[in-house]
């Protein structure tokens, strides 16, 4: 599909851009995020990663399951449900297959469809309840495995491969993982019901 082919798609959603409050998405009483500061690599690492994982959820709050799976920013298939069920791959691919050496197939990519993460994303409560339990159990593990190496300089063999990679290495691409999603996730929720903000 080229750009003319997009150019008789009328937008179904508000153009209106509006904040929860000042420039932000939500109020700072409502902001689960922490603005204290760090001390050390490790918090460093833990707290921006966990920072971003929390932005992707508020991203979502307040949608409904049609809303989740809204594919707003044609011609793209990506839906904040796609990215939630794909960020529940990433997660367990990098902390379960990567750092732990887990024998942990996907759960939503396959080798036939390698965007099942995003094609599957339907509007079905049960489906978005699916993606938010199993990114939540990702997370639980993520973080486990994290606190369990305590040197964070030691390395593993990439699967696979000839290389080896650092557990610091794996939280930073996890932090830049989320940093991209999360700016597709800004423009899709802007592209639903017109909410902006940090």
């Amino acid at each position: 599909m080229t750009n003319d082919d997009l150019s008789h798609i009328e937008p179904d959603i508000p153009m209106e851009r509006r904040f929860g409050w000042s420039n932000l998405f939500v109020t700072p009483d409502e902001d689960p995020r922490s603005d204290a500061t760090s001390v050390g690599e490790r918090a460093t690492l833990v707290d921006f990663l966990t920072g971003c994982r929390q932005t992707l959820e508020l991203k979502c709050r307040g949608l409904d399951a049609e809303q989740m799976a809204r594919q707003s920013v044609p011609p793209s298939n990506m839906s904040l449900l796609g990215l939630v069920r794909h960020m529940a791959d990433v997660e367990r691919y990098w902390f379960r297959q990567v750092l732990s050496g887990e024998d942990a197939p996907r759960r939503y990519r396959t080798a036939e469809d390698h965007d099942a993460d995003f094609n599957g994303a339907i509007a079905d409560p049960a489906v978005v309840d699916d993606a938010w339990d199993a990114w939540r159990a990702e997370i639980a593990y993520a973080e486990q495995c994290v606190e369990g190496f305590s040197d964070l300089g030691a390395s593993v063999r990439l699967p696979g491969e000839e290389e080896d990679i650092a557990v610091r290495e794996v939280v930073i691409h996890m932090v830049e993982e989320y940093a991209r999603h999360c700016g597709h996730a800004d423009l899709i929720r802007e592209r639903i019901d017109g909410r902006v903000g940090a």
